[in-house]
């Protein structure tokens, strides 16, 4: 096993080889995106986005740089999809405003769930529908997809032959023997491919430091059963928007004991629309109603199924729990968060948790209640498939550094040669050559921040900017100046925001700048933006010895 920590470009790819370019999913939970290179032409295996923490305040969303890729758009042949969760095809609709032409490869629930997103975007993409079992061939990439079980239904993972050798990429996977569906991850096709020669394992790494199996999504049903049989008034479920398997049990236990279910939020509403549509969602006649009848039943026969299990603040149970919003959450009503917590939003969660709790609500989660299990293989079952399917090299990939070290120990532990299972990062380029991987380079990469309508403006500057005025305040200061003199006209006007003061506060500022004034005037300073940062400077030191502070600083000279 080796930490690849090289910085240096990538040298030009041999002609029998192939490169594997990890743009996101590496070190991080979301943004999974990896491209193969090929023969002259690209494929792209999924395109997701990375959730926003605190640090990052005003982010919807962070996608993958492919930067590196922008004037090789015409070279990709597909971008192949895993799943329809938002890690793994948010990032879709912003790669196709580059080329609306790239075709889409996907399951059927899962193009239709990227489909459903795309019509905000006025995009209409071109797709290709495939299922387990099927090969395909784009450029001189020979696609084979197989079932794999997920906690949404329609995942694939993909088996890609080159001239180079045979890649298996499981996308996210686990080995649930008793699914929902009855739709088992094909181990069968696993150990087939493993008998041909895998040549490179990309295995999800999200649970690899959880040893033993995943639980069956069958054995969550007591405990969501309890709480519907239990809870007095409402029961509010917050979930994935794309959760399908969880929010069916949901449903099955709503209608078992008498009540309707109404969708909250916009892609909750559009995605279990879509799922109901393709018969993936079994809804009983009658059972979901809109949101407005609720208000009109009792009680004890309302079942709420809303977004914001994450602890998103714009998430519709993130504003019933700081009172903003239509639905306001009461005593005796029952909030069952059932959906993992990603690593990252612990703070966030807790604070939702907190705030519905002081409404009067019992909150059932997974800290206290069986009513979640992980879509993601522990390190039982990831064993398990390093010995059915032998590889000969294997990239851990989808997870923290924590989980992508712990799924490279597995991989050694059942005779994968430690040299021939890197440990990468997001920009880091893998090549496979002559039966061997080697990290050969890395591109760089940085955080793509999606802002409203803007995508790549916002920087680590601006979010810099963004944390300071929340935390430290903002001070504007006008100043008359005499540019003959070099000095004050009259006292300056501050306007503070987050920054307690009073008529004498800033005094001691003033008599800095007229210091600083003084000096810049024997220097002869009179341009105005010279001037202006000048003031901007003394007015923050003046802040930061005065208070310990550092608080942006807008300062605006007008010449007298």
């Amino acid at each position: 096993m080796t930490t690849a920590r090289t910085h240096t470009p990538p040298p030009v790819l041999a002609p029998d080889a192939l490169r594997v370019i990890a743009l996101g999913g590496l070190g991080e939970i979301g943004r999974n995106m990896t491209v193969f290179e090929h023969e002259g032409k690209l494929l792209v295996v999924d395109c997701g986005v990375l959730f926003p923490e605190e640090h990052q305040p005003g982010v919807d969303v962070i996608l993958p740089d492919w930067s590196c890729i922008r004037d090789r758009l015409a070279d990709v042949v597909a971008v192949v999809l895993t799943h329809g969760h938002e890690d793994h095809i948010g990032g879709v609709p912003y790669l196709l405003r580059e080329r609306p032409d790239l075709p889409v490869v996907g399951s059927r629930l899962t193009l239709s769930l990227l489909a459903a997103k795309l019509v905000e975007h006025r995009i209409t993409p071109v797709t290709i529908e495939v299922k387990e079992g099927r090969r395909l061939e784009r450029g001189p990439f020979d696609l084979e997809f197989l079932a794999v079980n997920h906690s949404i239904p329609d995942s694939l993972a993909v088996a890609i032959r080159t001239s180079a050798g045979l890649v298996l990429h499981t996308g996210d996977f686990k080995m649930d023997q008793f699914p929902l569906d009855g739709r088992i991850t094909d181990l069968r096709g696993f150990a087939r491919l493993g008998e041909e020669g895998v040549d490179l394992f990309l295995v999800d790494s999200t649970n690899a430091d959880v040893p033993g199996f995943t639980t069956s999504e069958r054995d969550l049903a007591p405990a969501i059963d309890e709480v519907f049989r239990t809870t007095p008034r409402r029961v509010i479920v917050s979930s994935f928007a794309s959760h399908v398997h969880r929010i069916q049990q949901v449903l099955d236990a709503a209608h078992k004991h008498g009540r309707k279910v109404a969708f909250v939020g916009r892609s909750m509403v559009r995605n279990m629309a879509v799922a109901t549509e393709l018969g993936y969602l079994k809804v009983p006649d009658g059972l979901v109603v809109d949101v407005k009848r609720m208000d009109r039943m009792p009680p004890r026969q309302v079942t709420l199924v809303c977004t914001g299990s994450q602890g998103e603040p714009m998430a519709a149970l993130s504003r019933m729990a700081s009172g903003d919003h239509s639905i306001q959450v009461e005593e005796g009503d029952t909030v069952l968060m059932a959906s993992s917590l990603i690593p990252g939003n612990e703070n966030a969660i807790y604070r939702v948790i907190n705030g519905l709790t002081d409404l009067g609500a019992k909150v059932v989660h997974k800290g206290n209640a069986k009513v979640h299990v992980s879509g993601h293989a522990s390190a039982g079952e990831l064993v398990y498939c390093y010995n059915i399917v032998q590889p000969a090299n294997v990239l851990p990939v989808h997870g923290e550094a924590r989980h992508l070290r712990a799924n490279a120990e597995l991989a050694i532990s059942t005779g994968v040669d430690r040299a021939r299972v890197p440990i990468a990062a997001n920009g880091h380029v893998v090549d496979l050559h002559e039966g061997r991987v080697h990290v050969t380079g890395k591109v760089a990469i940085e955080n793509i921040y999606v802002d409203g309508q803007t995508v790549g403006g916002v920087t680590e500057v601006s979010l810099a900017q963004r944390r300071t005025l929340g935390e430290e305040g903002v001070i504007t200061v006008v100043a008359i100046i005499d540019i003959e003199t070099g000095r004050l006209s009259e006292e300056p006007d501050y306007i503070a925001h987050g920054f307690e003061h009073d008529d004498t506060t800033f005094r001691p500022a003033t008599s800095a700048i007229e210091k600083a004034l003084a000096g810049a005037s024997e220097r002869r300073v009179t341009d105005l933006v010279e001037l202006e940062r000048l003031i901007g400077r003394e007015v923050q030191m003046w802040a930061q010895r005065a208070y310990r502070r550092r608080p942006v600083v807008i300062p605006v000279v007008i010449e007298a």
